[in-house]
Order: C-alpha cells, then sequence, then structure tokens
C-alpha cells in the first residue's frame, strides 16, 4: 500500500461526505413536494404525467396498493424489455443488424435490468441494438432506480408519521424522483462525459485498418447516457462488455473519479433525508456511521490483499502488488476502491476483473453483497436494507434491557421483526441454496473455468451477486446457459421483491402507531454504541449465515496459496 494511493481513497470519501447534506436536502424538499429551484420548469411536466396516470399529488395509498402498483409496473417493465429483445431484429436503430436474443437470456436479461440488478450474460456491443440499450435498459436505469428510492422514502414515512394509514403515492414518488433528481444530474453527467471521450451517436460501428494491416471493427453507440445513470441509479449494466474497464466507457483517473462518487451520491445521501424526515438528523448521521465503518474496513482489506499480491509470483523473484486483470491507467488502489465501492453500492460496474484479485480481497466484494445492500446499498435498497437491521438491532437492545424496543418514538413489536427477518432470510436461501444445487449439478459446474475453492467462488459469487441485486460478475463462469440464465432470473426477483414486500409492510405498520415520548429509559439510537451495536449485528448475522460458503471458497484458497497450491 502506498500513501498515493491511500491520499485517493480518502479524496473520494471527502467528496461523498461534502455531498451528503446538500443533496440530502434537496432530496427531501422533492418528496416533501417542497418548492425547488427546477420547479418553475417541471411542474407543469409533472402535474401533466399526473393527469395523463389518473392520479394526483394529493392522492395517497395504503401500503397494500402502493405495493400493488410497484409490482405491477415492475411487471409491465419487465414484459416490455422482454418482447423488445426478441423483436429486435426486425426493430430500427439497428446498425449492427443485431439478431432476437434466446428465451432464456432475454428472461434474463429483463428481471436483471427491472430489478435494477442488471447482471449481463451477454456482451453489450456484440448482442443489442441501439434501441434495447436505449428504449430498454438505459429507461429502466432509470425507473428501476426510482423505485428503489420510493420503497426507501415510504419507510421514512413509516417511522415518521404517526396514527396514518397512507405512506405516500407510489407514481407521485416515482415521478419526482425522476423528473427532479435522476434525469437532471444525468443530463450534465452525459455532457461531462461526452466532454472526456465517451461516445454519444447513433452512427454505425466503425471499421478501422490496424498497423499491422488487419481490420478492426471499433464499436460506438449512444453509451455516454447509459454510463451516466447506470452509475448514478447503482445499475451498474455496461455498453460494452468489459464495462468500466473499457476506455470509451472509462476514458481516464477523471472518469473514474466522477463514477465512483456518482454510485456512492444517491445513497449517502438518503441517510440525511432519513434523519431529515424523522427530525433528527443525528439519527441519520448514525446510520452513515454504522455504513462508513463497514465500507472503510472492506476498503483497507481488498486494497492490503492487492497490494501485496501473489506470495507465488514473489517467489518467482518479481516484486509488486498484484496487476493482474487491472487496468494500468487505474492501478492498484483505484481498482480495489472501485471494486468496494461497487459491491458496497450494489452497482455492479467493473473497473478491472475481480476474478483476478488476490483470494482474500476477492472475498470482500462478496461479503459487501451477503450482507445485504446495506453498505450504502443501492440508490433507495441501502437505506431500507439497513433500516431492517436497525429494527433487528433495537430488538436485541430492548431485551439486553428488559424493555419494549423502541425506534423513534415507535415501539417495535413481533410483526416489525418477523417481517425484518423474512426479508433478512430470504437472500441466503437464494445465494447459498442455488449455489449448492449448482455446485453438484454436472451441466451448472460445466460452465466453470476453474477447479477447487475458486470454481465454487465463482458459482458462489455469481448467485450472491444476482441475489443483493448487485449485477457484477467474478468472471470465469459461463453464465449464458439455460440454468443459469433461469435460476439467476429467478434468485433476482427473489433478491428484490421478498424484500421489498416485507419492507412495505413494515411502513404500513409503523405509519399506524402513535409516537411514544422518549423517557430516561428510552436507549438512544444516535450515538457510538448504537453504530457499534447495528454493525455488530449486521456482522454478527452475515458471519454465522455466510461464514461456512466462504470458509469452503475463498478462505481455504487464501490458506492454500500460502502453502504454494493453486487452481
Amino acid at each position: 500500500m502506498t500513501l498515493n494511493g491511500w491520499i485517493q481513497i480518502l479524496v473520494f470519501c471527502g467528496i461523498i461526505i461534502l455531498l451528503v447534506k446538500p443533496l440530502g436536502g434537496y432530496m427531501t424538499r422533492v418528496f416533501n413536494g417542497d418548492r425547488t429551484f427546477l420547479s418553475p420548469i417541471l411542474v407543469p411536466v409533472e402535474r401533466g404525467l399526473y393527469r395523463l396516470a389518473g392520479t394526483s399529488e394529493r392522492e395517497e395509498q395504503h401500503w397494500t396498493t402502493y405495493t400493488a402498483a410497484l409490482l405491477f409496473f415492475s411487471l409491465a417493465g419487465f414484459v416490455v424489455l422482454y418482447f423488445l429483445q426478441r423483436l429486435q431484429g426486425v426493430l430500427p436503430f439497428n446498425p449492427a443488424g443485431m439478431g432476437a436474443t434466446e428465451p432464456n437470456l432475454a428472461f434474463n436479461t429483463a428481471v436483471s435490468f427491472v430489478t435494477n440488478t442488471n447482471w449481463q450474460n451477454y456482451g453489450g456491443e456484440s448482442t443489442m441494438s441501439y434501441l434495447v440499450q436505449m428504449a430498454g435498459f438505459t429507461v429502466q436505469n432509470f425507473v428501476s432506480a426510482a423505485t428503489g428510492i420510493a420503497i426507501a422514502i415510504a419507510l421514512i414515512r413509516g417511522f415518521a408519521r404517526a396514527s396514518g394509514k397512507s405512506i405516500g403515492n407510489f407514481w407521485v414518488d416515482l415521478t419526482r424522483c425522476t423528473l427532479y433528481i435522476l434525469l437532471p444530474i444525468c443530463i450534465v453527467l452525459t455532457l461531462v462525459y461526452v466532454y472526456l471521450g465517451v461516445p454519444q451517436t447513433l452512427g454505425t460501428y466503425v471499421d478501422a485498418t490496424t498497423l499491422e494491416g488487419a481490420k478492426q471493427t471499433i464499436a460506438v453507440g449512444p453509451v455516454a447516457s447509459q454510463l451516466a445513470i447506470k452509475m448514478l441509479g447503482t445499475n451498474g449494466g455496461g455498453f460494452f462488455n468489459v464495462n468500466s474497464a473499457h476506455p470509451f466507457e472509462n476514458p481516464d483517473a477523471i472518469s473514474n473519479l466522477i463514477q465512483m462518487v456518482s454510485i456512492f451520491a444517491i445513497g449517502a445521501a438518503l441517510t440525511n433525508v432519513f434523519g431529515r424526515m424523522v427530525g433528527n438528523q443525528r439519527q441519520g448521521w448514525a446510520i452513515f456511521a454504522a455504513m462508513s465503518v463497514l465500507f472503510l474496513a472492506g476498503v483497507a482489506v481488498c486494497y492490503w490483499g492487492e497490494a501485496a499480491g501473489n506470495p507465488l509470483v514473489h517467489a518467482l523473484g518479481i516484486d509488486g502488488g498484484n496487476m493482474e486483470g487491472k487496468e494500468a491507467r487505474f492501478g492498484i488502489a483505484l481498482s480495489a476502491l472501485f471494486a468496494v465501492i461497487t459491491t458496497a453500492a450494489s452497482c455492479g460496474a467493473v473497473n478491472a476483473m475481480h476474478d483476478s484479485f488476490m483470494a482474500i480481497s476477492g472475498m470482500i466484494p462478496l461479503i459487501n453483497m451477503m450482507l445485504g445492500e446495506v453498505v450504502i446499498g443501492g440508490v433507495g435498497a441501502g437505506l431500507y436494507g439497513i433500516l431492517l437491521y436497525v429494527i433487528i438491532a433495537v430488538f436485541v437492545a430492548g431485551l439486553m434491557v428488559g424493555r419494549t424496543p423502541e425506534y423513534l418514538g415507535k415501539k417495535i413489536e413481533a410483526k416489525e421483526v418477523k417481517m425484518a427477518m423474512l426479508a433478512v432470510l430470504c437472500l441466503p436461501l437464494a445465494m447459498l441454496g442455488f449455489t449448492a444445487v449448482a455446485a453438484v449439478l454436472p451441466s451448472a459446474v460445466a460452465s466453470v473455468a476453474n477447479a477447487g475453492p475458486h470454481g465454487f467462488s465463482e458459482i458462489l459469487y455469481a448467485y450472491t451477486s444476482a441475489a443483493a441485486n448487485n449485477g457484477s460478475a467474478f468472471g470465469g463462469l459461463t453464465g449464458n446457459t439455460p440454468w443459469y440464465n433461469i435460476t439467476l432470473g429467478v434468485g433476482m426477483w427473489m433478491g428484490r421483491f421478498f424484500v421489498i414486500i416485507p419492507a412495505l409492510a413494515i411502513a404500513g405498520s409503523l405509519v399506524t402507531k402513535k409516537t411514544v415520548p422518549e423517557s430516561a429509559g428510552t436507549f438512544p439510537t444516535h450515538g457510538t454504541l448504537f453504530v457499534g451495536l447495528l454493525v455488530g449485528v449486521i456482522l454478527i448475522v452475515g458471519g454465522l449465515t455466510f461464514f461456512p460458503a466462504l470458509a469452503v471458497g475463498p478462505i481455504v484458497e487464501h490458506l492454500a496459496i500460502g502453502l504454494g497450491q493453486t487452481f
């Protein structure tokens, strides 16, 4: 590890901290319906959309209605995206003449983008037309991100409101998030990316002659607009097969920094939105602190593992860190940082090959996803994910002192704890259940490139990434088969909606409760003690659940490398 590397990491952290309050304040005004600097332009558009949808900003929904609207909207998005892929061969804006995708791949990809996962069992520039990339993927990047944020806002209202029945209006939250937050920022980011050299064109692919006289086809397209939202919305699906390692998607260190900041910006700011809406910003900072502890610990381990390098390579007299699978323009520090950011925030974009990481540092992205989108997490998903753990933590604290657990004046009772545990436990069901079957199924094992614990890690990573709605790939696994396309798709559905529905049920339960005034026996939830308790609960639940799988994957591989054995 170097001083320069740590300076770059600390600069990134400083930028995120500086963005939390101003962006959080702006987002709070948007979801409260207050006037913003964009209101004169966007209010007429917003109201016009409500008239078309047959709703109003004054109309609110019970949690069951809110959930039904979300589910039907997601189902409609899935159907449209599926048929766009199946019909792309006869649709316009297809200069490379891409044919229809296979049914199981179309299913996997449609589920992937609707659930904000963006797992890709295909090469973008060699499989998908411009129309599918724009009208399909980019649109879903916006609305799936807005859906996640809307759910977080609905859960916040459950804590903030008292003796009510409604948690907001899904259509209003979706519209405001897209119009006032995602679109304006993405327009600016798109222009910045174009300035930095990212293509944005509907022109055909470019044929070039190399210095050796060979003919090469260079893929271009509407890249910058998709890049902006894939990072800001923590979607992660790359226009190109190698994602943010491609020079057209990530030209230099400046674009790399902008992308990393974009991934964390909204997720971090939502903690401040939470604090503002419940009337105590210290509560938001406590959640942000817990996220930051987990994030910095992950960065330290991952950077150390990559900087230490491979002892088997060192034995050959070659010193230095592990540069395999990394872009020279980013180096070890920024590759390790990007890997932790993209898996902490369930983005899934990559600027290095995680399969080439050392076993111990490659384990950190796995752990980030296994913890359930709580280390900043996906936009919206990170906040409602960690709030589920908050409910479990205050329940544990209540048991310790013999009091009915409370959080922000709301009594946490059996229903909320059951719903929180249901949401938390559905993730290992998908991650470990499908991994166990794939690890012994001959047709599934045939897709694995490596033997031993590394091959097991490749399978485990795939299902963990799918269920965590992350979408990053470890590599080394041929995922475009009927088995993986279907089971990974099912895992994505489970990871998204088996968490969303209990979270909204909790919001519906909490919003009906009265707020209990603080007393001398109230457990403070804005200080260091609570931050430590929350981090401990997350690690204990995650450790007890996933340690056996990690032990037979990256941990045993790390120990084996020390003994000179490779896989």
